[in-house]
């Protein structure tokens, strides 16, 4: 019997979910598309831009620019990992895709999601030490403890996404394989099981947001602290020069956290929210962000700044 119940269990989840898109604006796509893709390879091309300046200015190679590099890369997973799909969607209509798929796309989106925040985290800890231990900078911050750092964000955004995928497999999808989305998320895709879901609702608001919500105590920690240090400092050049490391990071943080607990707050507790709206912007979510941040330290830093006017100034004088 229990046998019998694994076969009609693994039955169930051997079919393909279909995308719909953003349900009540399909004759849209093909519009919405547009900025959309635009974004996409802006987002692309300027973190792009930002690996390969990071890598070849051996002036770069510091703490800060490590963790910036970071955030890079995870930036181009969490959109890569949705919007080719979407875009498919988007011009050719509602796509079919896999169960193991569909999870190795919420398994990369979800993921990421708690690396970025933890990577803003490691960056908010560099500018604690830069600002408030400026001596001792080098001591703390050594290239062994920045790969431990590394690899402990990983390791832990890994860990805390994982049992996610554990927690869909175990559940029978017997009525509609439908998703009115543009991607597999975890809840949206638990939602479709004809099985009691609490377990995934508890797991999947609970684990990730206390995660995210604790990153987001201690990044306000470190910052109360880093302007208790600025405002000791005696001259005013000094105080606006250390408020100026921490401005492109602040801006990135807002970006980064505002939506995502609105989104966040909107899914659990605004029930008179559009179902259109949630999806327009858990669209933009993946996109805007990635995009946005290579520009903001690009105009922020002034290393980076002046590496972006050199190398297309080179460019162009060629």
């Amino acid at each position: 019997e229990t046998t019998l119940a694994m076969y009609n269990l693994s039955s169930y989840n051997t079919g393909d979910f279909t995308l719909l898109g953003i349900p009540g604006l399909e004759q849209y796509h093909v519009w919405i598309s547009i900025p959309f893709c635009f974004i996409y390879l802006m987002a692309i091309v300027g973190n792009s831009i930002l690996l390969y300046l990071i890598a070849m200015e051996r002036s770069l190679h510091t703490p800060m620019f490590f963790f910036l590099s970071m955030l890079a890369i995870t930036d181009v997973i969490l959109s890569t990992t949705c919007v080719p799909k979407t875009l498919t969607v988007f011009w050719l209509g509602p796509q079919k895709i896999s169960f193991p798929g569909c999870l190795t796309q919420l398994f990369f989106l979800h993921s990421s999601f708690v690396l970025d925040s933890a990577i803003l985290l490691a960056m908010a800890f560099d500018r604690y030490v830069a600002i408030c231990s400026p001596l001792r900078y080098t001591t703390i911050l050594t290239p062994r403890t920045i790969t431990k750092i590394a690899v402990g964000i990983s390791c832990r955004s890994f860990c805390i996404i994982l049992p996610v995928i554990f927690l869909l497999t175990r559940l029978p999808f017997c009525r509609t394989r439908i998703i009115p989305h543009t991607y597999c998320e975890h809840i949206g895709v638990a939602r479709l099981a004809c099985a009691d879901i609490s377990i995934n609702i508890w797991y999947g608001f609970c684990v990730p947001i206390m995660t995210v919500i604790s990153d987001v105590i201690l990044i306000a920690v470190s910052y109360t602290l880093i302007l208790c240090a600025v405002f000791r400092l005696p001259s005013r050049d000094a105080r606006q020069k250390a408020l100026g490391t921490c401005g492109s990071h602040v801006c990135v943080i807002l970006m980064f956290y505002t939506p995502a607990f609105f989104s966040i707050l909107a899914h659990r507790f605004g029930h008179n929210v559009s179902r259109t709206f949630h999806i327009m912007f858990a669209n933009l979510y993946i996109v805007i962000p990635p995009a946005l941040n290579p520009i903001v330290y690009g105009v922020k830093t002034k290393q980076i700044r002046d590496k972006v006017i050199l190398l297309f100034s080179t460019k162009g004088s060629e």
